[in-house]
């Protein structure tokens, strides 16, 4: 007897499989996990008593229009509520915004390396995404990007900070990009990592805040996350700034009680630490400095970090490298034939990785 199975959409074939951070190591030596770009801290001030409180009422959906979190959002940056947008991390509002905005056969546009989402989101939708190589300095490289613009071209995406490099697009940059972008194509700034910019000695200028440009930018949409710099990477709640038609369709193409009550309230909670937000990021960027020195002291390459991360770009060493870092009590984040994305976590998780790092260029 012959097997019928349902038909399913030929745009699912091949799709990458999202590859999350290899957990800690479990038993013998300490393990630490440098793999996911998580926050090392526990929740902000409040912020677990509020969900406690949530808690007890999870019987019940949450409030599907997030009111509270975006009346506290608007305010906070400044935006009228009817710009704002919620979903499931920044990545599910990424999600979203493909589908609102291509057909089959439409083209994303996006750097590459860049955020692993991208082409998995990218061919859901039954769209084709448009790989453009990062520059020699790992960073977008936007003149390409405006060469790869077609009449199929729907949205591109610019990762500023990029994940796994660290490195941004400046201002004065991305707004020269901006301006030769056509206004029917959707320019989305992923902004999950913007907490972490710090600008050198005169560059105050020229660090790039998403919202600021969008302002009057139509065609811009800016998403940003609780699961980074306010560590709330297991809530999972994210949101766009964008004009009203963009953020209209975000809203319709949301799954419904898509983020729960228990998110929506630590999210309120954590924008209203701000101190204690600022506090702990200045930590983490203070330790980023001192664990990109140490790299480099070593003798390793590495772009400027922006992020809560560092980037090695390996090669074919990528795999064995990670593999000592297994072997010190410590996982990264290897892409096969690329590089190392190392997150900035506790004191005692970087060190073992700089020892291991230290050790495997000794070895080279």
């Amino acid at each position: 007897m012959t097997e019928n199975y349902p038909r399913l959409r030929a745009e699912l074939d091949g799709i990458p499989t999202y590859k999350p951070g290899k957990p800690a190591a479990s038993g013998g030596a300490a393990g630490y996990k440098l793999s996911s770009n998580e926050n090392p801290y526990p929740p902000l001030p409040g912020v677990l008593e509020s969900v406690i409180g949530a808690a007890g009422a999870f019987n019940r959906y949450p409030d599907m229009a997030c009111t509270e979190l975006m009346t506290e959002l608007a305010e906070h940056f400044g935006v009228p509520a009817g710009h704002l947008a919620t979903g499931t991390g920044s990545v599910g509002v990424a999600q979203q915004l493909v589908q609102a905005t291509t057909n089959a056969g439409d083209e994303v546009i996006y750097a590459w390396r860049s955020f692993e989402a991208y082409p998995i989101i990218v061919q859901v939708a039954g769209a084709q995404s448009v790989r453009v190589p990062l520059t020699d300095g790992e960073v977008h490289d936007l003149d390409a990007m405006l060469a790869a613009i077609t009449d199929r071209t729907r949205l591109i995406f610019v990762c500023n900070p990029n994940n796994p490099t660290g490195t941004i697009v400046r201002r004065a940059e991305l707004e020269r990009f901006l301006d030769r972008v056509p206004g029917d194509v959707l320019v989305v700034l992923d902004e999950a990592y913007r907490e972490f910019i710090r600008p050198g000695a005169g560059e105050a200028d020229e660090m790039p805040d998403g919202i600021e440009i969008y302002r009057d930018r139509p065609n811009v949409c800016v998403l940003r996350t609780f699961s980074k710099a306010y560590g709330l990477a297991g809530l999972r709640v994210g949101f766009a700034v964008a004009h009203e038609p963009v953020a209209a369709a975000l809203r319709k193409t949301a799954v419904p009680f898509g983020v729960s009550q228990l998110a929506q309230d630590a999210a309120v909670a954590s924008l209203r630490s701000e101190a204690a937000l600022l506090e702990r990021v200045d930590s983490l960027v203070a330790e980023r400095g001192r664990v990109h020195s140490a790299l480099a002291a070593q003798g390793w390459t590495l772009p400027e970090a922006q992020a809560n991360f560092v980037w090695l770009r390996l090669g074919e060493q990528t795999l064995d490298f990670a593999a000592a870092c297994d072997r010190a009590g410590v996982t990264v984040r290897p892409f096969a034939g690329e590089g190392v994305r190392i997150t900035i976590g506790e004191t005692a998780a970087n060190d073992l990785m700089l020892g291991a790092a230290e050790a495997f260029r000794k070895e080279m």
